[in-house]
């Protein structure tokens, strides 16, 4: 093997390993795929080239850090319809991609628990009925003491 003006060759050889490239210093998470936060302000996105049933040691993907979401587009606009109506709440339902950046850390000096540290995200249905679903997070830096969800 023969180096042409001192430079050496680089080779990514074999099938179904997994190779990683940067275009700047740092732009690829280290250590996680799809951080809240990436480097740059860059979106984490997966293309996924394998089937969902598919086992977990045979799936094959992609993860792509781009300056823009690919599914970047205008936002929509309520379509005015006697027949078609989307009466499930309070808050109409929107069909924008949504996503939001992570909940700020509670300060040190602030004691929250469990129950002052839930935040609902979304939800839709009504808990009335039993019917429905909600998505919370929660964080907290102090145990709960005498208190009860």
């Amino acid at each position: 093997m023969s180096s042409q003006a001192g430079n050496e060759l680089e080779y990514q050889s074999g099938f179904g390993n997994e190779f990683s490239t940067e275009c700047l210093p740092g732009a690829l998470p280290v250590g996680q795929n799809n951080p809240q936060k990436c480097p740059y302000g860059l979106f984490a996105e997966q293309l996924s080239g394998t089937a969902f049933t598919a086992p977990r040691e045979s799936n094959q993907r992609t993860w792509l850090y781009r300056i823009r979401p690919s599914v970047k587009h205008r936002p929509y606009e309520p379509l005015s319809s006697e027949l078609h109506h989307n009466d499930f709440s309070s808050t109409p339902v929107t069909p924008q991609q949504l996503r939001w950046k992570p909940f700020d850390f509670p300060k040190e000096s602030d004691d929250v628990d469990f129950v002052t540290g839930i935040h609902t995200v979304c939800g839709a249905g009504d808990p009335c009925t039993r019917y429905g679903a909600a998505i919370h997070v929660y964080m907290c830096n102090t145990s709960m003491l005498n208190r009860s969800v």
